[in-house]
This record gives C-alpha cells, sequence and structure tokens, in this order.
C-alpha cells in the first residue's frame, strides 16, 4: 500500500509542482504532515542533501524522501512518479511546440502561473528559515543566534559582485566548513 501511496503522492507533486525543485517544498511539507515518511527537521536536511549533490533538487529530494519511506523501491517509484508528469508533458509540447508558442491563451496561463509559483517558493523559502531559525526546547520558542547570523552574513557577501561570482558549491563548502567550526 505504501509503493501506491508513493507513486499517487509523487504523481500529484510531479503534475502541479510548475516552476523547479523549489516549488516541490510546499508538497513535500504537506506530506510531513500526512505521513510518518520523514520530519520537518529531516525535510530540512533533505533540501541541503539535495542543494549540495548533482542533479534536479526535486528528483533528489524525490528519492530521498522514497527511501526514507520504501527504502530503495520507494525511490525508485518516487522518482519515477514525479518525472512522469513532466516528460509527458514536454513530449506534447514538444510536439505542438510551433503552435504553444505563439499561442496567446497559453502564453496567458503562464503569465498567470508565475505569480502561483512565486508564492509557492516564497512559502516554502519561509518554512525552511523558519524550521532552520527557529528552536522548540521545553515549550519555549527561541532564535538560533549564531545560524542567523551566519545567514545574515551570507545574505551581505552575496551583496558584493565578485563574491556573486563564486560557485555555490563553493559557498556550501563554506557553510560546511563554519558548521563544523562552530558546531551549529
Amino acid at each position: 500500500m505504501t509503493y501506491l501511496i508513493l507513486v499517487y503522492e509523487f504523481f500529484k507533486i510531479g503534475l502541479f509542482a510548475i516552476g523547479g525543485g523549489s516549488a516541490t517544498l510546499p508538497f513535500l511539507m504537506n506530506l510531513t504532515e500526512k505521513y510518518d515518511w520523514f520530519t520537518a527537521t529531516q525535510l530540512t536536511d533533505l533540501v541541503a542533501i539535495s542543494e549540495s549533490t548533482p542533479g534536479p533538487l526535486g528528483v533528489n529530494m524525490a528519492t530521498f524522501a522514497g527511501y526514507h519511506a520504501a527504502g530503495i523501491p520507494g525511490a525508485i517509484l518516487a522518482t519515477l512518479s514525479l518525472v512522469f508528469p513532466s516528460v509527458v508533458i514536454i513530449l506534447i509540447i514538444a510536439k505542438f511546440l510551433e503552435n504553444f508558442s505563439k499561442n496567446q491563451t497559453v502564453q496567458s496561463i503562464f503569465y498567470g502561473i508565475r505569480p502561483a509559483v512565486a508564492g509557492l517558493i516564497a512559502v516554502a523559502v519561509y518554512e525552511l528559515l523558519r524550521i532552520s531559525l527557529i528552536v522548540m526546547q521545553n515549550g519555549k520558542t527561541s532564535l538560533r543566534i549564531p545560524v542567523a547570523i551566519m545567514c545574515l552574513v551570507v545574505l551581505v557577501l552575496l551583496q558584493v559582485k565578485q563574491l556573486k561570482k563564486l560557485h555555490p558549491g563553493i559557498w556550501l563548502l563554506g557553510a560546511a566548513i563554519v558548521g563544523v567550526v562552530l558546531r551549529l
């Protein structure tokens, strides 16, 4: 039964998460509430791992989540279920590309979808910040000051034109080193 649920849930995510891997985050947050496959904290780890490994974010996250839910078969099913709708849609679009690109209705649909995708990504960013920066202990909520400072430092450094050009892998490596040194 878990396999069927994985196929169903990740097929839905693949069909409706328009806008790339970050757009899958709200759907995955929803899965943390519906199933015991992984927790919200594990989801933040999942995002960190997915961002630092080769491959598309959404596919990496589907593979990881599927593995947590049902081992290797679950990872394979979740990944294939996530990718399948996109493959079918791309094949259809490729077949009729010329007609689609100039069709005013299609252009209007994509124009309307953009704000929704931006909203989904904004919610995902908010949730990741909330999980990363805020800790609950003994019923009290507190801010993880070192993590908040590191986040602000990275935001400031990314405003420097030369540093913006650095490969994301360098940023991730630097953050990993700081995390180990400061035990964040």
